[in-house]
């Protein structure tokens, strides 16, 4: 499958010059060095390299859920050095995150589960809300689960859950870290066919963490990471 990168338009994800530290004093540890790049609409970029080189870093900043103190970083227009707490949540609610730990609610249904983030975008009607949701169930092949509860669910399909959810509100970016490491080869193919499917059809744009090498292939860059610093040049696949 082939998409259309628009790097012609306004960047998603701008970065300039990020660096990032946990603790403070002696106890500082710079996580993040002089990071930058670019995601445009439509476009698929992975972060590779290994553990502990920040990647997730990366994704938490871009996500919003840590706050940026030195360097630059936009996303979907919003300033996030100088953004407003109303402008964050806005900006989230058109993120889709897909972290490692699935988060699902126990007490709710893999149906429940995805429909809870329809509760973020008043605008869809209940009706399309509810087709949206079987649709995306149906298509992470958990078309017989949709009423399983978490408990009854394996690793893989609680994490075919965590995915649906996160596609269900059409985000304009979907930040994804390691989203196919809990899956077999079939299932992990069918994930990234549907972000790509998210990518080309309505032009989101998509940033993974991976080490899955059977991936590698369906991403426009690569950025590779090491020691908290991008590696060298961006590849161009």
């Amino acid at each position: 499958m082939t998409h259309f990168v628009n790097s012609t338009a306004d960047p998603i994800v701008n970065v300039e010059h990020l660096a990032f530290s946990f603790g403070e004093g002696d106890l500082c540890k710079q996580i993040l060095f002089d990071i930058t790049f670019n995601v445009f609409p439509g476009e698929i970029v992975l972060l590779t390299g290994p553990s502990g080189s920040g990647k997730t870093t990366i994704l938490t900043l871009v996500g919003g859920l840590r706050q940026v103190k030195t360097g630059a970083l936009t996303v979907l227009g919003t300033d996030f050095r100088t953004a407003s707490v109303a402008d964050l949540v806005r900006t989230r609610r058109q993120i889709g995150f897909i972290f490692q730990a699935h988060n699902l609610l126990d007490f709710l249904s893999a149906r429940d589960n995805v429909a809870m983030a329809m509760q973020l975008h008043p605008e869809v009607t209940a009706t399309e809300s509810r087709e949206r949701v079987s649709e995306l169930l149906e298509m992470v092949g958990l078309k017989d689960r949709m009423d399983y509860y978490p408990a009854k669910l394996s690793g893989g399909q609680r994490q075919r859950v965590a995915i649906a959810r996160a596609l269900v509100g059409r985000p304009q970016l979907v930040l994804a870290d390691e989203p196919t490491a809990a899956l077999d080869s079939h299932s992990g193919r069918e994930v990234v066919e549907l972000l790509q499917r998210l990518a080309t059809d309505h032009g989101a744009a998509i940033l993974m963490v991976t080490h899955d090498n059977r991936v590698l292939n369906v991403a426009d860059r690569i950025i590779e990471m090491e020691d908290g610093r991008i590696r060298q040049p961006e590849n161009a696949l």
